[in-house]
């Protein structure tokens, strides 16, 4: 065993086997002993080192996604594969591992290929990576946003990648959403079915109003023909009563599951969906719940 001198020898002395034995046989002091008994009964902890580096598996499992934008002129597909850790245990779960960006169109290539590369680094690092969601989805385009299919608005095409890699962490459990409780979703059901139900009574009125003022020109006009008249001809306008009366009951038509919403809504800064309509004098989201009144 080497020892290392930091300090001048300024003398020194022979250790002898008799130095040994007396000092073997010279009493403990009662502090040391329960000192070194206290260190004795202390529970040591088993550290287990955790290597950062997983190698990639021969075969992973995963998800496309279709992205059909207005900001692209061909539709991208995005594909998230996953690890599985711990297989065939209670404490088996997937993590994203990579991810892939494809399409026809080449404009967006370097920063794809850049956002990509990026992410799947991120992804292998490990820890919590779903912070990776809160700023892909805080992205904002400069020419201005647009709406997806339900009326979800998206400020940008990296924030419906970013509302993708969300739906994917959610299919395999690292996000979980607040669920609403039992009661919140019965009134919900209850609000909706009350928007519904006024919708059909607005329109079932407005289809009686058209068909009456559609009866009183037939009318003045089979008295003109009896007179010997010529009635002027009413078939354009006949014809664009029902597409109107169709028009506004496309117009206020809200699907039962929430998917669709009437073009009238307005946006819902909780959920970015086009879904806040009026009721009972109050801005309320059919799509969420939340209202303004609280």
């Amino acid at each position: 065993m080497a020892v290392k001198i930091d300090k001048k020898i300024k003398g020194y002395s022979v250790l002898t086997p008799e130095d040994k034995a007396r000092q073997a046989a010279a009493p403990v002091p009662a502090e040391s002993v329960s000192r070194a008994t206290a260190e004795a009964e202390l529970p040591v902890a088993e550290v287990i080192q955790m290597h950062e580096r997983i190698e990639r598996p021969d075969v992973l499992v995963g998800s496309t996604y279709k992205i059909k934008s207005p900001m692209v002129e061909h539709a991208m597909y995005v594909t998230i594969n996953d690890i599985v850790l711990n297989a065939g245990t209670e404490h088996e779960h997937r993590r994203p591992f990579e991810i892939f960006i494809n399409s026809k169109s080449m404009e967006h290539f370097q920063w794809i290929v850049a956002l990509t590369r990026i992410m799947s680094a991120v992804f292998r690092k490990g820890g919590d990576v779903t912070f990776l969601v809160d700023e892909m989805k805080a992205v904002f385009d400069p020419r201005g946003g647009y709406f997806k299919a339900g009326g979800v608005y998206m400020p940008s095409l990296v924030a419906e990648l970013g509302a993708i890699v969300e739906e994917h962490m959610k299919s395999i459990g690292l996000i979980h959403d607040p669920e609403m409780s039992e009661h919140q979703k019965a009134i919900l059901a209850e609000k909706r079915k009350q928007y519904e139900d006024r919708s059909k009574k607005n329109t079932d009125v407005t289809a009686s109003a058209k068909r009456s003022e559609a009866a009183a020109p037939s009318l003045s006009r089979s008295e003109g023909e009896g007179r010997g008249g010529v009635a002027p001809a009413s078939a354009s306008t006949s014809a664009l009563i029902p597409n109107s009366t169709a028009d506004h009951v496309e117009d206020i038509e809200v699907a039962g599951d929430g998917a669709s919403f009437p073009p009238s809504a307005s946006m819902c800064h909780k959920c970015n969906t086009k879904a806040m309509v009026i009721m009972d004098g109050c801005q309320t989201c059919l799509n969420c719940g939340y209202s303004k009144c609280g």
